[in-house]
């Protein structure tokens, strides 16, 4: 059985197929594609806006991808996507080189099959932000450096400091701190703390990482000055860690529902393997990978700021974690295995049934729920049970578990991506793709109204007017903002987006 094949087969399904599946979703998709949007209709390569405000979220490489991208394949979902799918692509690759290299095929086929297939990465990978590309350079990064400690190369330190350039030019100080604070750690732990000060102070590698990230730093700073050291470093950097950031807050457990849903549809294997730590720190690597995994799980519990997507920086170690697990542990495919995902299937089989009886007080909640009907009707549900019975098959077939393995994660990454995502996608964001579309055909001026969903002016390909909105005035809101106008005539609605003209 080439099992490299069917790890390609996966990828390809997971991450390339459903690119084009659903609209842009906001707000971060939306964001980071209209930064890029303008980026091209500027010219101006060097400082990002959005809106023409500007946007000091994250760094530059990944707004230069999706221009590129753009510049190949026109503006689309797929051009905008396509960057983070690449470096899902490059990503699965490396955990599979690394995992065979250290500990064989099995183990390497694990790993990769765990990574392709969680909910999480195949969320993250097909998003047009910054975070699958992140990924790629934490986890490079960190495989160099390891490779290093073990046979002393230092082409592959200098490769690890080029890797953690790259990262700071996609995200910032995280892709510096997740790297060297595990090597500290394991550094400390080992006792070789000189050697750790040798490592990170190493001449060569610090010119490579200036040679890297400065110009771009420089350059941003000789362009907005001090607005850009308060936007970038103190804003989305220091104070993402010290306060909560944008009302995304959460206790210090946050992250272990997060874990347990991320990691589906191989959860309870995720659990099994982290009962095996003490076993596991026997050998350096695993220490190594455990050190990794639990930095980034308690410094991101204690920030002030939580996201489900911060955790995935921690993601790799797991994933060959788990790879080491299967590959000793792993003898057929139980119901203790799958059980976590039939009942993820029962519960979104029930979702349209549920819908109606939920009633929000948000008139813009309300109106999106009543079209769960059409958006999540008969070919959906006939989808999730034709996945339950196939997942059922799988489990009582008399074939090979690395086959039925990829089999069953198959089913349920298709589901997810094919279904689910592309269900809600039409639900919520397909009318105001639509709207946009109708005001860019009829050349129409928009001003947008009560509404903070910037995936609209990707489509409409345009800014939106800056002015408050008076009579013949074009605007895009949402129905609860409807009673702040008293005479107008509604041009596109649907599911509470409304595009009208004021008389």
């Amino acid at each position: 059985m080439n099992l490299r094949a069917i790890l390609i087969v996966v990828a390809i399904i997971n991450f390339i197929l459903p690119l084009s599946l659903s609209p842009l979703f906001d707000l971060d998709e939306g964001a980071f594609s209209e930064a890029t949007r303008e980026m091209l209709q500027s010219g101006n390569y060097l400082t990002t806006y959005l809106d023409g405000a500007l946007r000091f979220d994250k760094p530059i490489l990944i707004y230069w991808l999706q221009a590129f991208s753009v510049k190949l394949f026109g503006l689309n979902e797929f051009a905008l996507r396509l960057p983070s799918a690449i470096a899902g692509l490059l990503w699965a690759f490396a955990i599979y080189a690394f995992s065979k290299k250290e500990f064989g095929q099995r183990v390497a086929y694990y790993s990769t099959l765990f990574m392709l297939s969680a909910l999480q990465i195949n969320i993250i990978t097909k998003a047009a932000i910054a975070d699958s590309l992140l990924n790629l350079f934490i986890a490079t990064s960190i495989f160099s450096i390891w490779i290093f400690l073990k046979e002393g190369n230092k082409k592959y330190l200098y490769f690890s400091f080029l890797l953690i350039a790259l990262g700071a030019l996609t995200k910032g100080p995280v892709a510096v701190m997740v790297p060297l604070v595990t090597l500290l750690i394991y550094m400390a732990i080992k006792k070789r703390f000189i050697d750790f000060l040798k490592i990170i102070f190493n001449p060569i590698s610090i010119a490579i990482f200036l040679a890297v990230t400065l110009p771009w730093y420089i350059l941003e700073y000789l362009d907005q000055g001090q607005k850009f050291i308060n936007g970038f470093f103190l804003k989305h950097n220091l104070q993402r860690f010290n306060s909560t950031f944008e009302s995304h807050r959460g206790s210090y457990f946050y992250y272990i529902p997060v874990l347990l849903l991320g990691f589906l549809p191989f959860s309870t294997l995720l659990v099994k393997s982290l009962a095996k730590t003490k076993s596991l720190i026997k050998s350096d690597l695993n220490l190594f990978l455990l050190i990794w995994f639990s930095f980034v799980f308690i410094f991101f519990s204690f920030s002030g700021t939580k996201l489900p997507h911060y955790i995935i920086y921690g993601y790799t170690p797991l994933f060959i974690i788990m790879g080491l697990y299967a590959s000793n542990n792993f003898k057929h495919l139980s119901i203790a295995t799958i059980s976590p995902t039939i009942i993820l299937y029962i519960l979104l089989f029930t979702l349209p049934f549920i819908a109606p009886f939920i009633e929000p007080k948000n008139l813009y909640v309300k109106d999106i729920l009543s079209g769960v009907s059409d958006c999540f009707g008969v070919s959906y549900l006939g989808a999730i049970t034709l996945v339950i019975i196939l997942t059922v098959a799988i489990y009582k077939a008399n074939i090979k578990l690395e086959l039925k393995s990829a089999l069953y994660a198959t089913f349920f990454t298709v589901v997810v991506n094919f279904v689910v995502i592309a269900a809600y996608g039409k639900l919520v964001q397909l009318p105001l793709k639509e709207a946009a579309l109708y005001a860019k055909e009829h050349k129409l001026k928009v001003i947008r109204y009560g509404i903070t969903m910037p995936s609209f002016l990707v489509y409409l390909e345009d800014k939106s007017l800056k002015q408050k909105p008076t009579s013949k005035s074009v605007v895009i809101t949402k129905s609860k903002a409807l009673k702040d106008f008293k005479n107008y005539k509604v041009l596109y609605s649907k599911r509470g987006i409304y595009l009208i003209e004021l008389r």
